[in-house]
């Protein structure tokens, strides 16, 4: 697991056990309270611009003339980066905040639409080329509505091309914190972080499930797997974080899958 590897998200963060917290669920997550922050974090940190990006775009390959969803797109980099290889992109996100960011980059005429993953998507059956979802299914408990709602958009054939949070880093990282007892590997538990960002602090939400359980959910979707992908850092960050990688040039932190919807 690559040392402060949560730091993807945020300037300062500190583990919080949920079963210690009185958590209002109305305000975990709320991307609209820092969304000026994040962007700017996102933006140039290791494991988002030089890991999981360059990650999330060598698996999408050749993109050109292929209608793609942006699931939860945030301000939307990996959009613009689809977009600028030629791709047809939409996206939504549940953060207002977020999305007029990402109108910011991408201008008026970009489709983006406020949507929740796991609801009904406001797009029609068999629409969709290709889905990505960067970073977006660990906030779930149920990936069931989620997945089937992705699979009815996508055309037969289309893929899912997907990153969430790898299932041994998070198991490692309670470990590491003493709180193996609370969250063991094989269970599906919630777990929250206060990320501290331009001076406020948030509760973030995560949903940790074991390997296993995902591939599950994946199959029982509809869903054929054709990679699981652990990939090295993009060659850019030896450069930029020379002491990092020269400690850990591979590390634990997110996993991939490239999925087809048979």
């Amino acid at each position: 697991m690559i040392s402060n590897e949560r730091q993807e998200h945020a300037s300062s963060t500190e583990l919080t056990s949920s079963s210690a917290v009185a958590v209002d669920r109305s305000q975990v997550n709320d991307y609209n309270s820092f969304a000026e922050a994040y962007t700017a974090e996102n933006e140039t940190n290791l494991v988002n611009a030089y890991y999981e990006r360059p990650a999330m775009l060598a698996l999408a390959g050749d993109v050109a003339g292929r209608r793609i969803l942006d699931v939860g797109c945030g301000s939307g980099p990996l959009f613009a980066a689809l977009r600028n290889r030629g791709a047809i992109v939409s996206g939504f996100d549940a953060s207002a905040g977020m999305l007029e960011l990402a109108r910011r980059r991408l201008g008026d005429g970009a489709d983006l639409q406020v949507a929740d993953l796991g609801s009904p998507l406001p797009y029609s059956d068999d629409t969709f080329d290709d889905v990505v979802a960067s970073l977006v299914l660990h906030y779930l408990e149920d990936w069931g509505p989620a997945l089937a709602e992705l699979r009815r958009v996508l055309k037969p054939g289309g893929r899912l091309i997907a990153s969430v949070d790898h299932p041994f880093a998070i198991n490692l990282m309670h470990r590491q914190a003493g709180r193996e007892a609370e969250y063991q590997y094989f269970d599906t538990t919630n777990w929250t972080e206060e990320w501290t960002m331009g001076g406020q602090t948030s509760l973030m939400s995560f949903w940790h499930r074991p390997l296993h359980a995902m591939i599950e959910a994946f199959t029982g979707a509809g869903f054929r797997i054709t990679v699981i992908s652990e990939p090295e850092p993009d060659p850019a960050a030896r450069e930029l974080f020379p002491e990092v990688i020269a400690a850990k040039p591979r590390f634990l932190c997110f996993l991939f899958f490239v999925l087809q919807a048979d």
